[in-house]
């Protein structure tokens, strides 16, 4: 089968504006929670883009690890390529792509450091191989070899044998401040759902887009 004629119809439901919520973020909480129960792998996951100086874009996947009403948070390498892109440019976007339920979640916003507390209280949560990977992975630095980065690992594993393992000061979080939602959910025919919410001075704008 050539790519031309890949292609299946959207048939899981359909996104009407009554049954939309007033805020973005409870929407949001909504089909999270709908993804979590249907057995999505990795329904956290979300594509972060970010902007060099170049003005040129990039992407990675990285995890959602909270979310109120303030923005989306996630966390990473400090000296890392998209910490770097954002310290430049501020302006993100994210995408969930849930496409076994044909849905998907753009956030538009602007990122700001975390604080030492928020970062702590987080990384003191996490499993100790993955404190020990913070330490051990200098992110988007390159590597010699695979042997390299595990000869790494077991030299910060031998240097926090004893007790806690520390926050690294080159590692930290981020939370994205959303101006921006979109809510897609496919539709037969091509005939998508697409709900825009933009920040308002009161509140959010609710618009319907074309597919």
């Amino acid at each position: 089968m050539s790519l031309e004629d890949s292609r299946r119809e959207y048939q899981y439901g359909r996104l009407r504006r009554e049954s939309l919520k007033e805020s973005p973020f409870e929407q949001f909480n909504l089909w999270m929670e709908q993804a979590i129960h249907s057995d999505l792998s990795d329904p956290t996951a979300m594509c972060l883009a970010t902007v060099n100086a170049e003005g040129k874009p990039w992407q990675r996947t990285v995890l959602l690890k909270g979310m109120d009403e303030r923005g989306l948070m996630f966390y990473t390498n400090l000296g890392s390529r998209k910490a770097r892109e954002m310290s430049g440019n501020p302006n993100v976007s994210l995408i969930f792509p849930w496409m076994r339920m044909d849905r998907q979640v753009i956030v538009g916003g602007q990122v700001e450091r975390l604080t030492k507390t928020e970062v702590l209280s987080y990384f003191l949560k996490r499993p100790r191989g993955s404190q020990l990977a913070a330490w051990a992975s200098q992110q988007s630095s390159r590597l010699s070899s695979r042997q390299a980065l595990e000869a790494q690992f077991i030299q910060m594993k031998e240097k926090f044998a004893a007790g806690e393992i520390p926050v690294p000061d080159f590692w930290g979080g981020y939370r994205v401040v959303p101006g921006e939602f979109e809510f897609w959910q496919g539709g037969e025919n091509r005939l998508h759902d697409r709900f825009q919410y933009l920040r308002a001075e009161n509140g959010w704008a609710i618009l319907r887009l074309a597919p």
